[in-house]
């Protein structure tokens, strides 16, 4: 199954406008790190070198991590839900394109249906598994993951590419219907709201966001190649945003003191 919005795995231009995001809720911090995580092993599974498959085993042994530490899958089913609930009462809308409006529903049913059928358990046989509980054991320490501390692993990076790509996608299956629905969800967050044109007097901004619509998300748009980035502290109740500048990696970046135009999204 595709999501509606497929993984970037090219990086942008340097002309292509810059965006930024900022989460205001936990569960959308959970959501980001793994997108994040599920794009690095994308970028990274189709490299048949054995420092390629390591970034890949890297990236997956984080999404564990962060999977553990609650029930995320169920968080994602509830939001499936909420998403399917909210697309089906325009199907009655005059204006709404149809064509497209079925092919949401249609991703969004599949992409439950999937979660649904890997069962609340999916993760038990990657926690049981003693060749990643090694790896993940070791690689807590800098340098842990040598060939000399870990010769299977060492053994197994040596192994034919299409031999790892087999255990990778093995692993991975248990996973991918989670990360496929994270990456439906936020696409459909991304466009659920337009960029509004914004200035930060100064080089600060400072907004008190509704109770009646709830936002979960920042998202801030700055011409390619500027010298700025914002600096983001806030929660779902209210946020102020400062520009910074950087000039390079031996001083450090100073406050802008002057307006900064910007294109802004509350999601």
């Amino acid at each position: 199954m595709t999501p509606s919005a497929e993984v970037q795995t090219a990086p942008s231009t340097a002309a292509a406008p810059v965006l930024y995001e900022q989460p205001l809720a936990e569960r959308m911090r959970t959501f980001l790190r793994l997108e994040s995580l599920y794009q690095q092993f994308r970028f990274h599974v189709g490299e048949p070198a054995p420092w390629g498959t390591r970034a890949v085993v890297s990236s997956l042994l984080d999404m564990i991590t962060i999977l553990n530490r609650g029930d995320v899958r169920n968080d994602v089913l509830k939001e499936l839900d909420r998403q399917l609930y909210v697309f089906d009462r325009y199907q009655n809308v005059p204006a709404v394109d149809g064509g497209r409006l079925k092919t949401v529903l249609e991703n969004l049913r599949q992409l439950r249906d999937e979660l649904l059928g890997v069962g609340s358990q999916y993760l038990q046989p990657l926690r049981e598994n003693e060749f990643l509980n090694a790896i993940k054991h070791r690689s807590a320490i800098p340098g842990g993951a040598c060939e000399f501390d870990l010769p299977e692993y060492g053994h197994w990076l040596r192994r034919p590419y299409a031999d790892r790509i087999a255990d990778i996608e093995r692993w991975m299956s248990t996973i991918k219907p989670l990360c496929n629905s994270i990456i439906e969800l936020l696409w459909l967050v991304r466009e659920s709201t337009p960029p509004t044109p914004q200035v930060a007097t100064n080089g600060v901004y400072y907004h008190v966001l509704t109770r009646e619509s709830p936002s979960n998300l920042l998202r801030i748009c700055l011409p390619g190649g500027t010298a700025m980035y914002p600096e983001i502290s806030g929660s779902h109740h209210r946020f102020t945003m400062r520009f910074m500048e950087w000039s390079d990696s031996q001083s450090r970046p100073v406050q802008v003191t002057r307006d900064v135009r910007f294109q802004l999204t509350v999601c």
